[in-house]
């Protein structure tokens, strides 16, 4: 299988559906895993680490998951195929760019993904769109089962699972959301958010993970903590308290721009619809922040009834709203959010291309998808 067999199109956890996704994009939970007898892989020689990659690899790709698996060699890969792979969020941008042998087992739906050498032996995650964490839960916890049957994981009575990095002890497991947070940004909150976030023991972390910034108002939010609390502990604590709390954060901002800054709430529409209908060079940072106020202003529309002028405006373009259901939807907004990244839209093309090109290329795909390319 080619990695262009996926990405012209959106994995099915970024699509735009599942519970709350007006404001949660998607729910991911990841399990760090090491193998009893083995060092952990920073003391590990490289034929050490290449005897750990055949093992996992091996019992990886025998699962049952219910879908077609595929393994990709991560330290053979091109570069452009593994900044592809950490756009798409199937591997880290530390997995893509390590030493030493290293691989990664994707499910062809993309709901599953194992990192084989990452930062400890085995990371593997499941996503689902929307809010569903218990979803992801039950079902990685089975193909953690499955793997247990087939190797011995590092694990000690008093500690729990052994992991290279102390934060992960215990457990293994890291929860995490994204969010879609454009309405506390622009009442001016979002710093608020995320002192209560580091009050409350929670990561608060940009659209690609650890290191990176906040784009498009997407943020990444998990947990810190994983000794002490069993999984179904933190699963649970997410689910039912902070993700209901931080959506009724971001709905009570969407009120406030409704009722009182509708001037503020309808400039940064109407200036992301112009730019994105007539530009002819937008960067990937500028294309992500402008998607996100439209797709703000359909999310407005669709779940509070919201009608300023610019929602109006955007609401008949492409005809939203209509009786055909057809045109600009929160699924196209995500699409554009992903295909316009610059990995995608390289190997989409078919070659590297320099930041020029590639701005004039994210433009013309972004008017086309807007009924603006007259060309």
């Amino acid at each position: 299988m080619k990695l262009t067999d996926i990405s012209n199109d959106i994995n099915e956890w970024f699509d735009g559906s599942g519970p709350l996704a007006d404001i949660v994009i998607s729910s991911r939970i990841r399990l760090a895993r090491n193998l009893a007898g083995h060092k952990f892989l920073s003391r590990c020689s490289k034929d050490e680490k290449a005897e750990i990659l055949d093992k996992l690899k091996n019992v990886l790709m025998s699962l049952d998951l219910g879908d077609k698996v595929f393994y990709i060699s991560v330290d053979k890969a091109p570069t452009l195929n593994r900044h592809f792979l950490v756009e798409r969020h199937l591997i880290s941008h530390n997995h893509a760019f390590g030493k030493g042998p290293r691989g990664v087992v994707i499910a062809r739906r993309e709901f599953f993904t194992a990192m084989i050498n990452e930062e400890d032996h085995l990371r593997i995650q499941v996503l689902k769109a929307g809010c569903q964490l218990s979803q992801c839960a039950k079902q990685i916890n089975h193909i953690d089962d499955m793997i247990e049957q087939k190797v011995n994981y590092a694990f000690s009575p008093s500690c729990g699972y052994l992991t290279a990095c102390p934060t992960n002890l215990g457990t293994g497991i890291r929860v995490s959301v994204m969010l879609h947070l454009p309405a506390l940004k622009m009442t001016d909150q979002i710093e608020k958010f995320f002192n209560t976030a580091r009050d409350m023991s929670l990561a608060v972390r940009g659209l690609f993970g650890e290191g990176t910034d906040a784009a498009s108002d997407l943020y990444q939010i998990s947990n810190q903590v994983t000794l002490g609390v069993s999984e179904a502990e933190i699963v649970s604590q997410f689910e039912n308290n902070i993700i209901p709390e931080i959506v009724e954060y971001e709905n009570a901002a969407r009120n406030r721009l409704l009722a009182k800054q509708t001037d503020v709430l309808d400039d940064k529409i109407s200036r992301a619809m112009a730019l994105l209908q007539n530009a002819h060079l937008i960067s990937s940072q500028e294309a992500l922040f402008l998607l996100s106020h439209l797709r703000l202003g359909i999310n407005m529309h669709e779940h509070m009834g919201a009608s300023t002028p610019a929602i109006k405006r955007l609401c008949t373009l492409c005809g939203v709203g209509g009786k055909e259901q057809q045109g600009l939807s929160i699924a196209t907004i995500n699409r554009l959010f992903m295909l316009t990244l610059p990995a995608h839209l390289q190997l989409n093309y078919g070659k590297t291309l320099d930041s020029t090109h590639r701005d004039a290329l994210r433009a013309k795909i972004i008017r086309s998808a807007l009924n603006q390319d007259t060309q």
